[in-house]
Parts: structure tokens; sequence; C-alpha cells
């Protein structure tokens, strides 16, 4: 959240101490159908959350003052990882409203090479991390500060 004495964050189009709702959306997204309850709204359309779009909303949850609200629309992964990024800004849970597609690919988080892997598959199945190579097993288990599920070498313990 952005002090009282912080400037305006450049390009984002928002005034210094914004507490309205931002509503983001990513891919095939769209916040025009969002409804904002009739408060003041800034909109926000990227094709995916890549760093450069994670730092535009950073930028913007910088111009913002306490009582913000935000609204992420998209792709599980895309919305989880802007919500880890929300959150290192000072966003509180509460403050968020996740609207996922649920086809979309989950991302499996790599605890050997932190990197994040995107799939398809169900949990309980293997996939085969896109870092490092190593078999991941997925789980339904979410880390909000990772903004992914999270993966667990498949035959650990058959190697021991």
């Amino acid at each position: 959240m952005r002090s009282a004495s912080m400037p305006m964050a450049a390009g984002t189009g928002l005034e210094p101490g914004f507490r309205g709702v931002i509503c983001a959306s990513f891919g095939a997204g769209d916040t025009a159908k969002l409804h904002s309850g009739g408060q003041l709204h800034h909109d926000f359309r990227f094709e995916a959350a890549t760093p450069e779009a994670l730092a535009e909303l950073r930028s913007a949850l910088g111009c913002s003052n306490v009582g913000v609200r935000l609204m992420l629309a998209g792709p599980t992964a895309d919305i989880r990882a802007a919500a880890a990024a929300a959150a290192e800004c000072g966003i509180e849970q509460e403050e968020m409203t996740l609207l996922s597609e649920e086809t979309a690919p989950r991302a499996i988080y790599c605890p050997h090479c932190h990197s994040a892997t995107a799939t398809l598959r169900a949990a309980g199945s293997e996939v085969q991390c896109q870092g490092c190579g190593t078999k991941l097993a997925t789980t339904d288990h979410f880390s909000r500060r990772m903004g992914a599920y999270l993966g667990y070498s498949a035959h650990v313990e058959e190697a021991a």
C-alpha cells in the first residue's frame, strides 16, 4: 500500500490514494463483466501473469490506500500468481476476489529448483518439472506465497 508521501506510479493511470476496486484479467478473462458494486474501479488486461504484468499490478497497488479491493479473473495459475504479488504488497486475502477458469492449467511448484510447471493433470498424478527434470507428485495443497500447488519428488523413497 502507498503511504501518503509516496508519488503516483508512472503509467498506472491511478490517482494517488485510489480507494476503489482494481480489476485485473488474464488471458481471455474479461473484467468488463465483473461488478464492482458501483464503486470507483480501474481495469487492467494482461495476456498472462508475466513479470512485467505483475510489476504493473504491484505499481498500481502501490498507488492505492487502505480500503482498496482487488478482483482477479482468468486462468488459475495467472490469478494465483497475481494474488501472491498482491499479498507481497500488503493486500489481505479478504480484500481479494479470485475468479478462476477451472479448465486452465495448474502451476506445480518444484521445491528442488524453485520453478513452476503448468499441467492439466489432477492432484495425485506425476509431472516432469520443466526446470530440473525431477518427476514431481502433484498435490492439492496450494501455497498462496508461491502462487502454485506444491509438488514433491515422486520417487524419493525408492532412491533411499
